[in-house]
């Protein structure tokens, strides 16, 4: 069946069907990863969005459940190049098609992704419509293109009521630290698949209780911290200072979410509270600019932003450059950043924006991209490392300055800030596109 992805600007992309049969209108981005779909398609940060796999062939290791990053996809829709419908992976539970069909998902295969990605890139992040009707008058559909927004997605994505992810009590409980990559063709019929290796080595969380406020936490958040010894009491997106605050937790946790930071007033006003105390802090993207945002900074929105998992990361402390995996279409305005609140820890090689935030004489942490991402690189695991010794050290009455080891390098970075990357220009390699042009 045809299926047709109509951009607010007049362009349309010609393909084929795949998933669910409806017509969404939603905001259209791209995702460089060469794996990792399923952990794209149940990431929670999507809700509101469609998502274009730049890599070109998606779905060839199908489905396995237990790597999902939440309970359902959240994602509006699906954009592919090639989507593979024979699946070969002994973990494998289900076909991609079929998952997207499960869960009412549409999309759309057999476009040139490339173009699309191009256009984006030049243009910026646009709305469109994943349809499998031929309009032939697209004035009675662009209204409604540009008329769309994400709104506020937190409360969308977000748990109903706390729950507790009990800690681990012994290493034997975590995954193995080597997969045996070996077909059980018994266990396989049981329904028991392998688990992904383990990088953890050690509790060094032992004791310690967690609070995560879900946003739209990934999954993988509160099993880093889990896997590593710590309770976590995960709360709803809407919950109080005072509520958390009762349970007496050693460190909270801000999570990743979707949407516009800005949206998220009174969430930003009970973060204002619970920065106001001496409890170690550790916030992950939209948490990241929740928190920017409760201490005064400023938020921007990206022309098409940063989603893959090859985005290279500099810790401003060390100069050491990390591999991570990001999901957003925001960050923190380091031109509007106090220093006597917050200096920039870590910025984006790619462009010099920000990628994290320590904060003068407080507890508190914040990073722009996922240290749990799995799969995709775990290079900054270590974060977690760092959240459970600040909990340590702040338990033994020994007040942390998250800021000071950044402090003394404020002139070296502006001093070498790596300069923007400037958008593709138009050309003989770049994307022609004219409105109303189907591709």
């Amino acid at each position: 069946m045809k299926a047709f992805l109509i951009l607010e600007d007049g362009t349309v992309f010609e393909g084929t069907h795949i998933g669910a049969d409806k017509e969404i209108i939603s905001e259209i981005v791209f995702n460089t990863s060469m794996a990792g779909y399923l952990e794209v398609l149940t990431d929670p940060s999507y809700a509101g969005q469609a998502v274009t796999m730049t890599y070109p062939l998606i779905g060839n290791y199908g489905i396995c459940r237990e790597d999902m990053e939440s309970t359902k996809p959240w994602l509006d829709g699906f954009i592919v190049r090639e989507l593979s419908r024979k699946p070969s992976n002994f973990r494998c539970d289900i076909s991609i098609q079929d998952f997207l069909f499960e869960h009412d998902i549409p999309g759309i295969a057999g476009i040139d992704t490339r173009a699309l990605t191009k256009l984006l890139r030049e243009k910026g992040t646009m709305n469109g419509m994943i349809t499998t009707r031929e309009y032939s008058d697209l004035q009675e559909v662009l209204p409604r293109l540009k008329a769309y927004t994400t709104g506020k997605v937190v409360e969308k994505v977000t748990c109903r009521e706390k729950y507790v992810v009990e800690e681990v009590t012994d290493l034997s409980e975590n995954r193995p630290l080597a997969g045996a990559a070996r077909f059980d063709k018994e266990k396989w019929l049981a329904g028991k698949r392998e688990q992904r290796p383990s990088l953890v080595r050690e509790l060094n969380g032992k004791g310690l209780h967690v609070a995560l406020m879900d946003f739209g936490a990934k999954a993988n958040i509160a099993k880093s911290l889990a896997a590593r010894g710590c309770r976590v009491t995960v709360y709803p997106a809407l919950t109080s200072a005072e509520e958390i605050l009762k349970d007496a937790p050693d460190g909270i946790m801000l999570s990743n979410g979707p949407g516009d930071p800005k949206e998220c007033v009174s969430i930003i006003q009970e973060i204002k509270k619970l920065y106001r105390t001496d409890i170690p802090i550790f916030a992950i993207c939209l948490g990241h600019q929740l928190m920017a945002l409760a201490t005064g900074a400023d938020t921007y929105k990206l022309k098409y932003g940063h989603r893959g998992g090859n985005h290279p990361v500099k810790d401003l402390a060390t100069g050491r450059v990390y591999i991570s995996s990001q999901n957003h279409g925001y960050v923190v305005d380091t031109e509007k950043l106090d220093p006597r609140v917050a200096v920039p820890s870590f910025c984006n090689v790619n462009d010099g924006t920000n990628e994290g935030l320590a904060y003068s004489g407080k507890n508190v942490f914040t990073v722009q991209f996922h240290p749990e991402a799995c799969p995709g690189p775990q290079d900054s695991g270590y974060l977690f490392d760092r959240f459970i010794d600040m909990m340590r050290r702040a338990k033994a009455g020994d007040q942390v300055d998250a800021a000071a080891v950044y402090g003394a390098r404020n002139e070296r970075m502006s001093q070498t800030k790596p300069s923007p990357v400037t958008q593709p220009a138009t050309g003989a390699g770049a994307a022609q596109i004219t409105e109303g042009e189907v591709r």
